[in-house]
């Protein structure tokens, strides 16, 4: 056994003031962080708030933020995260409203799920009998159905916390379930990937990683955006700024080897879209200011052939 000090976020909802609080807990090295926080409940202060249900990582109910990371407190070892002379921070999910403690609001979360319509849209009559998908259909979806709606990646969605328009990790691959399932018609699959495609979309990832680290699943959300933005494309929904933006990228670099960040911008927003090329006049003059603006003629780094040649193959597949 071996006294470790846990620092809580506490959030009263009466007087809607956070702070922070230290308990000194005796835990042993196989531990988990919930086993932690059960012990200050129970033994040490029995006004703490605190989710959970199975304790086996199937329910998903007691993710929290452990120093700075979403993380299922049942699966999290304590030996795993200590630091800083052995204090662990725990805190409630991120870009989700508190409702006591270290127990969020998940309204957020299921409204992003309830916004991709996470159901089969078959538009067909009634099967006389069951309908079998593929196995091979099925097989590339099942890592995607072992999302246990934790919460995780929508917590640590950086996208998320500036854009609250943004659809979010979790629901996004759970779009992508119902987009490559065998089942789902065209006309409803293109519905689908013309909402997706929209502002707020899967078009709004940076590709942070984020969501790929903290999914206790390994769901990899942010490889399903993708995924729905590649099938975006094939089915034609190309005119929208993140496949401009991700043409002139990939052209750029194919042609010359790397990066033409003068004609990324314009080129993402479209060409002939002149009232929004003006609106990102004050982003280029501070960028110029600060000495920030990129060179005006673009040469071609050394060994761009073999750059194109990557490209050429690549197509070729």
């Amino acid at each position: 056994m071996k006294s470790i000090n846990v620092r809580v976020k506490r959030y009263d909802p009466e007087t809607k003031e956070s702070r922070y609080q230290n308990y000194a807990v005796e835990v042993g090295d196989h531990e988990a962080v919930l086993d932690a926080l059960i012990q200050i409940r129970e033994y040490i202060d029995e006004t703490l708030a605190v989710r959970c249900s199975c304790r086996s990582a199937i329910c998903g109910s007691c993710a929290v933020r452990v120093n700075g990371h979403a993380m299922l407190a049942c699966k999290t070892k304590l030996t795993e995260v200590m630091s800083d002379g052995e204090t662990v921070t725990v805190e409630p999910l991120g870009n989700m409203e508190p409702i006591k403690d270290l127990v969020a609001d998940m309204s957020t979360f299921w409204a992003k799920i309830k916004q991709v319509q996470p159901w089969l849209k078959p538009h067909m009559p009634s099967p006389d009998k069951e309908y079998i998908a593929p196995r091979e259909a099925m097989s590339d979806l099942a890592n995607t159905m072992n999302c246990i709606m934790c919460g995780c990646c929508v917590s640590d969605c950086t996208v998320l916390a500036v854009d609250k328009n943004f659809i979010a990790p979790a629901a996004l691959a759970k779009a992508y379930r119902f987009v490559a399932d065998p089942r789902e018609t065209e006309d409803a699959k293109d519905e689908r990937l013309k909402e997706l495609s929209k502002y707020g979309g899967v078009w709004d990832c940076t590709h942070c990683f984020e969501c790929v680290q903290v999914c206790p699943k390994g769901v990899a959300p942010m490889d399903r955006i993708v995924d729905i933005r590649r099938t975006a494309m094939e089915a034609g929904f190309r005119d929208n700024n993140g496949t401009r933006h991700s043409n002139s990228f990939a052209n750029s670099v194919k042609k010359s080897g790397w990066l033409d960040e003068i004609r990324l911008l314009p080129e993402s927003l479209g060409l002939d879209d002149g009232e929004a090329q003006v609106k990102f006049i004050p982003t280029a003059l501070r960028a110029i200011v600060k000495r920030k603006m990129p060179p005006i003629i673009h040469h071609k780094r050394p060994g761009a052939d073999n750059v194109k040649r990557i490209f050429e193959e690549m197509e070729k597949e």
